[in-house]
């Protein structure tokens, strides 16, 4: 599951799914991989829990995360707790001034839930085209989360 929350982040999102064919279902399937794009607003409890693995996103927005992810991150919280620990994660934050904030904010988020952070964050400053190969990047440390076949 990947949560973007600001405008560039869905547009981005919304381009690769173009780009691999996909119109609209939120869904990119790959060799090993599927992926399921959701809106931190929209991204629900059922989404976590059938997550092998979550790549977060979030604009940072006065040093911290978007209140989109905030929310929900309260949502789920205790309904995942224990039934998702361990499971990966990646982040990547977007924005000019202080990201530091963000990522700290998602990463106690995350360490409380028990999750294992599988790439350091990735902190994106200016236009997300610009970095559009580093999150390409980001993506593709996922085949070594999943278990050999």
């Amino acid at each position: 599951m990947a949560s973007a929350d600001d405008t560039a982040s869905r547009d981005w999102a919304a381009s690769q799914e173009r780009s691999a064919g996909v119109s609209g279902s939120g869904r990119v399937s790959f060799t090993r991989v599927d992926v399921v794009a959701r809106p931190a607003l929209v991204a629900s409890t059922v989404d976590v829990l059938t997550a092998d693995a979550c790549l977060l996103g979030t604009p940072v927005n006065i040093g911290y995360m978007s209140g989109a992810l905030k929310h929900f991150f309260d949502q789920i919280y205790y309904l995942v707790l224990e039934a998702t620990a361990g499971r990966p994660y990646a982040l990547y934050v977007h924005g000019n001034s202080d990201r530091a904030g963000a990522v700290s904010g998602v990463e106690t988020i995350a360490t409380g839930l028990m999750r294992k952070r599988v790439h350091e964050p990735l902190s994106i400053v200016g236009e997300v085209d610009a970095a559009r190969e580093a999150c390409c990047e980001l993506g593709t440390t996922a085949p070594p989360i999943w278990p050999e076949d």
